[in-house]
Order: structure tokens, then sequence, then C-alpha cells
């Protein structure tokens, strides 16, 4: 019985192999950007999981970006240094002690640790931050924040030499500024950023929720780009996920092709979205003509 079990499970991957053939051939040479945070960051297992999943994206031919964020981490060591922050409407102000707190805890600790797992799996890849070969060059996003940035400018570059070399990037949301500033980048604006400039194929949201919502709390899985604004204008999408979709809505006009949000806590979740017909979360494209 045992052997008849472990038989039905070969062949059950061996199906999913099968069957996932012309989405690998579909990907073959696409850019990917995936905006990694929320629980897999936090978690050492979720964490291998994520990282031999990206390793297999590049084995077949797909060309992965990640940009990763880093809040809980950067508010644990801005506790540790007792460090008091000051908040705007919500919003973090970012002085210059906190600002060196923040390189140093995502362009270190949470850059390394993601750019070591994924090389742990028998990947290439390397860290960056936006600072680094004039990747991101920025313009304060609002003055009462201080050092929070705004993409201004997006020179990819070093990133299409590191697809030659079948490296994986993994970028830290930091960006240069005017008389050598560094500016602190909300972790999904700057892969929509990225993602723009790449012309990527698809945007990967990694959040901790299924995806966008209606008002009956069902996860919409395929949405315009004007389905997005009329759902918004109505309060349907609302709080956190705003900033999500209006990243969508800016990679889209920037023209990458598809927006996915996606709950990152599913195991395989990026997997699952590339490489399988149903995909997971809720995708969002211009249009479905």
């Amino acid at each position: 019985m045992r052997t008849q079990n472990m038989n039905r499970d070969w062949i059950a991957t061996a199906r999913t192999l099968s069957e996932a053939l012309p989405y690998l051939q579909r990907y073959t040479g696409a850019v990917v950007v995936i905006k990694f945070g929320g629980h897999a960051m936090g978690d050492d297992e979720a964490m291998a999981a994520f990282a031999r999943d990206v390793v297999l994206m590049r084995q077949v031919g797909v060309n992965p970006v990640i940009v990763h964020g880093g809040g809980p981490m950067i508010n644990e060591m801005l506790e540790k240094l007792s460090i008091k922050s000051e908040f705007v409407k919500g919003k973090r102000v970012t002085d210059e002690p906190t600002m060196e707190v923040v390189e140093m805890v995502l362009s270190g600790r949470v850059n390394k640790r993601i750019t070591q797992a994924i090389n742990d799996q028998g990947g290439r890849a390397v860290g960056l931050s936006g600072k680094d070969a004039g990747l991101i060059r920025c313009v304060p996003d609002n003055p009462e924040l201080g050092l929070v940035g705004r993409p201004d400018k997006i020179d990819p570059k070093i990133l299409h030499t590191l697809f030659g070399d079948g490296i994986i990037p993994v970028i830290a949301p930091l960006g240069a500024g005017d008389e050598s500033k560094t500016y602190n980048i909300n972790g999904d604006t700057a892969a929509g950023a990225i993602a723009g400039a790449l012309k990527a194929d698809r945007l990967l949201l990694l959040t901790d929720v299924a995806g966008v919502k209606s008002g009956d709390g069902e996860v919409l899985t395929a949405l315009t780009a004007q389905q997005i604004r009329d759902l918004t204008e109505d309060g349907t999408i609302a709080g956190g996920m705003v900033p999500k979709t209006q990243t969508a809505l800016d990679a889209i006009e920037a023209g990458v092709r598809a927006v996915v949000i996606l709950d990152g806590r599913v195991p395989h979740a990026t997997l699952l979205e590339l490489f399988t017909e149903h995909g997971a979360g809720s995708l969002i494209r211009e249009s479905f003509d």
C-alpha cells in the first residue's frame, strides 16, 4: 500500500511538471519583479522556501528581481537604540539618525539575509540598494517626512548586466538624492518603479492578505485598471490596500504587463501564480481584451 501511495505521489508530481510546461515556455526570458515582505521575512522556513522558488525561476529562464521591505526590523533596531520616531498622518518622519538605522538594517541585516538564503539554495544572488550604480534617483516625497523619497529616475543598466550573468538582484529600497542625501523609499513604490523601468512582464506584490477583496469579502482574481479606480472611489478598496493598488496602476501605466497582489503566506505562491493555470491572488491589467 505504501508503494502504491508513493507511486501516486510521483505520478502527481510528474503531471504537475508536464502541465507547467506551457507556462515555463511562456516566461522564458521574462523579467519578474517581486516585492518581498510580510510573514515570510520573519520565518526561516518560509524564507528558505521563497529562496528555493526564486532559484527555480532563474533555473527555468526567468529573470527575477527581488525588492524587499523591512519595517518590523527597523522598528526593532530603533527601539534597541532608544531612537524615538515621530509620525505625520501615520507615516514615520525620517531624520538623519533614523536614516542611519534604516540604511544599516535594510542594506545590511535584511538584504544580506535574503541574498544568503538564495545562495544557500544554489542560486547566485547579489545584494544592492537603489544607491548602487545610480539605480534609483530620488526626490523628497513630502518635506514633512524628512528623508522619505519618491523615485524620480531609474537606471536599470546594472540589472541588465546581472541578468546577463545569471545573477539574481536583491534590492533594498533606498535611493540617492541631491547633495549626497540618502532617501528611504516605500518598498512597494520602489518595486513598482523598478518594474516599470524594466518593462517587466509581471510585478508580484507579496502581502499578508489573500488579494483585493470585494465588498462581500471575496478575493477578486482578475481586475482591470479601471475597475481598481472604481473600487477605490467607492471605498471598497481602502486602508493599506490603497497604496498597493496605486503602485499597480502606476506600474501598468509605466509599461508593466500585469501586476499581481498575492498572499505571501501561501506556500510557493509565486510559482502558483506564474506556472499554473489558476494563478494566485488578484491579477491587475490595463484590460483583458
